[in-house]
């Protein structure tokens, strides 16, 4: 075959150039025809949409033409011709094929529907179906949106430790990283184990979160933004936890928690408005595939303004809901953490749009956010989304130093931990805001997907470390 550089099929649909020598690689998705005639469908990843490649049977080797199954990887060249079928408007006709790699009929992907569950079991091949190109497209073009986003406003990509030997949420559930050697730990006389000869010094973990980090650049560069690896290693097996997942936490000096809504607010729309300007292929797929009301639901949230509700009457809401006779499955009391199902309550049944929910009780958030006058309440908001529950969680910090003491000592968080994250209240405090936002979570709504293992090549989830 002659040598005729590649055109990606994403490229390649668009030419009208037709009667041009082209050359395309990829993947056969489907084989059929006739006794003279065979269609290929040939996808390269670059695109939702295959190309069809037309071959005339009497100008190939009946042995190459055996080889050309589903899933195998073939190289065509060949000519740019209008094509009368519907759908494409380009497709090529086969002057020259190349099988750069055959594939048996044990592989697992042949020309039928499989079930989630089951593509999971074969993570390392479900790239190679329509559904997860789709995902994977839109999760790179949602990853270039929050850079192009904070880029846009100022804000400094900031990268934080991956290994950290403070815990941020108090939450405890974080993964150890150790060199020593398991079967034989040092202890001393109360039984705990001595860290001075691990490689650190002392005990480490992955870390759950990089505001801490986070707030002492932006009271430095600003306005910063982190996007990386979190790790939580609770035993939660809900389709909304993964125990490895990635997180955008933007923080603002000088932010009141009114700046922090707008920015979360903003930061969504952007992304949103960017899927279906940028991935609107891909976007349509998974719509009429999974999910009709996907599109929807993504230009529902463009138009409306989120709703700014305070926890009190969000309860309030609640309470009135369960009077008049809706059965929650956990209880609704003022001071309760809510769960998914009253948030989605108050996003999808009560006010049909998203909701950020403001100053709740200090009890159920962390040491690090403001206290109200009112001495019960936090400048905390989350953002609930349809379908999703929480997608944000942020707040405005306690910028005074005397009653972010009291809260760590009430809370009983060992200070040799935390003593550089207090000089930023010692050393010119100021205000600061900021949010966390789920990457994951993000891509549940923009895809219509409804299991978070899905928006995530290799998904790690309690008992799971596969591939």
């Amino acid at each position: 075959m002659e040598k005729i550089s590649r055109t990606k099929i994403v490229d390649l649909l668009k030419r009208r150039d037709f009667g041009a020598m082209v050359n395309v690689k990829g993947w056969v998705r489907t084989r059929r025809g006739s006794k003279q005639v065979n269609f290929i469908a040939l996808n390269d990843g670059s695109t939702i949409n295959n190309v069809q490649i037309v071959v005339d049977l009497a100008n190939f080797d009946e042995e190459m033409l055996k080889q050309i199954t589903t899933g195998a990887c073939i190289s065509v060249n060949g000519e740019l011709t209008e094509s009368i079928g519907s759908g494409q408007a380009a497709e090529v006709q086969a002057r020259g094929i190349e099988v750069l790699g055959t594939c048996d009929n044990t592989y697992p992907l042949q020309k039928k529907g499989h079930t989630m569950e089951f593509l999971r079991e074969i993570a390392h091949l479900r790239p190679r179906t329509n559904t997860f190109g789709a995902v994977f497209r839109i999760r790179h073009n949602m990853a270039i949106a929050i850079h192009k986003f904070f880029h846009e406003r100022g804000f400094f990509y900031f990268h934080t430790p991956i290994i950290t030997a403070s815990d941020c949420e108090g939450a405890g559930q974080m993964f150890q990283v150790t060199t020593k050697n398991l079967y034989d730990l040092k202890k001393d006389e109360n039984g705990a184990i001595i860290y001075d000869d691990d490689f650190f010094g002392k005990q480490a973990s992955l870390t759950v979160s990089g505001q801490l980090e986070g707030e002492l650049a932006a009271t430095a560069l600003g306005a910063i933004y982190t996007f990386g690896p979190t790790f939580r290693a609770e035993n939660s097996n809900t389709p909304r936890h993964l125990a490895e997942f990635w997180m955008i936490e933007p923080e603002v000096a000088f932010n009141d928690i009114t700046d922090n809504m707008d920015l979360a607010e903003d930061f969504i729309k952007y992304c949103v408005q960017w899927a279906l300007d940028n991935c609107y292929d891909d976007v349509k797929f998974l719509n009429d595939m999974f999910d009709k009301g996907l599109i929807e639901r993504l230009q529902g949230v463009l138009k409306e303004e989120f709703v700014r509700l305070p926890y009190t009457e969000g309860i309030k809401i609640l309470e009135e809901a369960v009077v008049k006779g809706h059965k929650f499955e956990f209880p609704v009391y003022w001071g309760v953490d809510l769960a998914s199902e009253h948030e989605r309550y108050l996003v999808e049944e009560h006010f049909k749009c998203p909701v950020i929910l403001t100053d709740y009780p200090k009890e159920i958030k962390a040491f690090y956010m403001k206290q109200n006058e009112d001495g019960k309440t936090v400048r905390a908001m989350d953002v609930l989304f349809p379908k999703i529950g929480e997608i944000i969680g942020g707040s405005e910090r306690e910028a005074d130093y005397d009653k972010l003491m009291t809260r760590i000592q009430e809370l009983g968080i060992p200070m040799k931990d935390m003593w550089w994250y207090l000089d930023t209240r010692k050393f010119g405090s100021c205000p600061h805001s900021g949010f966390g936002l789920g990457f994951e979570r993000l891509l549940l709504f923009v895809t219509g997907m409804t299991n978070i293992r899905d928006v995530i090549p290799f998904p790690r989830t309690p008992r799971n470390a596969e591939f």
